[in-house]
């Protein structure tokens, strides 16, 4: 779909629900080296306040990392790409790949990383994440590598495609579902739904957003069902603050 579309000016009566790696902060090479800085959490805890409520993280990070990392931010979340919610109310639902099947495939990956140290697997609890972002060239190892575990294991499991990782989750539950959800719930229920993402694996929220006649935004370069279109990081928070100016 063609993004050359001009961005409306975000407005304070919509919904809002924003990745985060890529999106909010910009790419860092391991999860323990992403930074958030103090300029985003006061752009994110002015807008919750400003739209009433309505803003939400729907990240490929879990939870508790998130929390981890926004302090004092208490927000709506939906990590690990939709396989756990937190609502507006703060209660919490999963979708967890079977522990036994995950362990069946972490085993199996450990010989693996032992011969290339370039990969690294990240166990998010509902999932597993291989990231070869220090050694792009084994993309399509990593790929086929993760796509014949998840088979294997014959236990519902589908390979999510992210920006240099290949991730093994749950099948049927994504960015889209998650947005979906929170749109049958307060404070989201009845405003047009808006949603920033920067990778692969945000497609299905794009297109839920899309169904729905929302704002769907897709950050930096490459193919996109995205309506429309930013170049950056800083951008994102340039149109977000504009959202601010209403007051």
């Amino acid at each position: 779909m063609s993004t050359a579309r001009r961005l409306p000016a975000p407005r304070l009566d919509w919904a809002y629900f924003l990745d985060v790696d890529g999106t909010l902060i910009d790419i860092a090479d391991t999860p323990e080296a992403v930074h958030v800085d103090s300029a985003l959490l006061d752009l994110i805890s002015r807008l919750q306040q400003a739209s009433g409520g309505a803003v939400a993280l729907v990240s490929g990070r879990a939870v508790a990392f998130l929390d981890r990392r926004l302090g004092r931010l208490q927000l709506p979340m939906a990590g690990q790409h939709g396989l756990e919610r937190r609502d507006a109310a703060g209660r919490l639902w999963t979708n967890a790949a079977p522990p036994a099947a995950k362990s069946a495939i972490k085993a199996a990956l450990a010989p693996v990383l032992a011969r290339h140290p370039g990969l690294l697997l990240e166990d998010k609890g509902l999932t597993l994440a291989l990231h070869y972002r220090r050694s792009p060239q084994l993309a399509s190892y990593a790929h086929r590598l993760m796509a014949q575990l998840a088979a294997a294991a014959g236990a519902g499991l589908e390979v999510q495609r992210g920006r240099r990782v290949a991730e093994i989750k749950p099948a049927g539950v994504d960015k889209g579902t998650a947005i979906a959800a929170y749109l049958t719930e307060p404070p989201f229920a009845g405003r047009r739904p808006v949603f920033i993402g920067d990778d692969r694996n945000d497609e299905h929220g794009f297109a839920e957003v899309n169904r729905l006649d929302g704002v769907s935004v897709k950050v930096g370069k490459g193919a996109s069902c995205a309506r429309f279109r930013l170049p950056d990081v800083a951008a994102v928070r340039r149109w977000l603050l504009a959202a601010l100016a209403q007051k």
